[in-house]
C-alpha cells in the first residue's frame, strides 16, 4: 500500500509526422513526467519512496518487458528509506482487455472521495539496482547462521533441523525493521518469524526464521531479501 503520484512537467506530444499544432521529433512522446512511489507495510509503517522522470508514451525503452505499454520511457533517479540510492529504469504493464487505466474525473469533484468512486487500475514495474543488497555475513566457520537453542553456529557437524528457527531475537528490547523481509531455502519462502537491527550495530541486522518441515537434508541455499531486494545466497547444512 502507498501513495502513487504522476506529475506532467509538460505536455510535448512529440511525433515524426506532426498533426498541425503538434511539435516534429524523431521521437513519439507526449510529455515530460515524473512519478513519485510511496510505499508502506500494510500496517501503514514506511518502507521508502521511489522516484523517478521521463517519457510517457511511444516505444519502450530497450530491455524493458514485453508486458510494459505506452512507452513509459522513465528513469528511477533515487529513493528513500528501504530504496536510498537506488537506479534503474520502470514502466506501465498493459491492463487487461477491458480494464481501464484511469477514470476521468471532473475538475469539480472532491478529491477525498476519489477511493469512494473509484479509479482507474495501473501496474508498473520497476528494475531496481540497489546502493546494497542485504547479505547474510560470513564467518571463518561459515554463515553467521545459528540454533535458537544455544546460539552455537550452524555447520555440517551441527545441522539446522527443518522446523526450528534460525536466529532468534535478542533478550534485550532491539528496534524492528520496517522492510518487508523474505528467506528463501532452496529457492522456497520460509516462515519469517522476526527481524531487527542487531543491538550495537550500525547496519547489521538479525532475522529469526523456520527451515521448512519439507527441507532436504544436506546442504541448502539461504537468500534473505529485504523491500523486495534479494541479497546472495549462501548454504547452510540441514538434517
Amino acid at each position: 500500500m502507498g501513495t502513487h503520484i504522476r506529475a506532467h512537467i509538460g505536455q510535448l506530444f512529440l511525433e515524426t509526422a506532426p498533426a498541425p499544432g503538434r511539435a516534429i521529433a524523431d521521437t513519439v512522446r507526449n510529455a515530460v513526467a515524473v512519478v513519485t512511489f510511496e510505499i508502506l507495510k500494510s500496517d501503514g509503517t514506511p518502507i521508502g519512496t521511489i522516484v523517478a522522470n521521463g517519457f510517457p508514451g511511444g516505444t519502450a525503452p530497450p530491455g524493458s518487458p514485453s508486458s510494459v505499454t505506452g512507452g513509459s520511457n522513465y528513469v528511477i533517479t533515487g529513493g528513500t528509506g528501504a530504496f536510498l540510492g537506488v537506479r534503474g529504469q520502470m514502466g506501465v504493464v498493459a491492463p487487461p482487455p477491458g480494464v481501464a487505466v484511469q477514470r476521468s474525473a471532473s475538475m469539480t469533484e472532491d478529491p477525498a472521495n476519489r477511493r469512494q468512486n473509484g479509479g482507474g487500475t495501473q501496474r508498473w514495474i520497476a528494475h531496481l539496482i540497489p546502493m546494497s543488497a542485504p547479505q547474510i555475513i560470513t564467518t571463518g566457520a561459515g554463515p553467521a547462521v545459528s540454533h535458537s537453542s544455544d546460539f552455537s553456529p550452524v555447520t555440517s557437524s551441527k545441522p539446522a533441523a527443518a522446523g526450528d528457527p534460525g536466529q532468534p531475537f535478542p533478550s534485550s528490547p532491539a528496534a524492528t525493521v520496517n522492510s518487508p523481509i523474505e528467506v528463501k531455502v532452496n529457492g522456497n519462502s520460509a516462515e519469517v518469524l522476526g527481524a531487527v537491527g542487531f543491538p550495537g550495530s550500525l547496519d547489521g541486522y538479525q532475522v529469526t526464521f523456520r527451515v521448512p518441515q519439507d527441507a532436504a537434508k544436506g546442504m541448502a541455499t539461504i537468500q534473505v531479501s529485504a523491500a523486495w531486494i534479494a541479497g546472495p545466497a549462501v548454504g547452510i547444512a540441514v538434517q
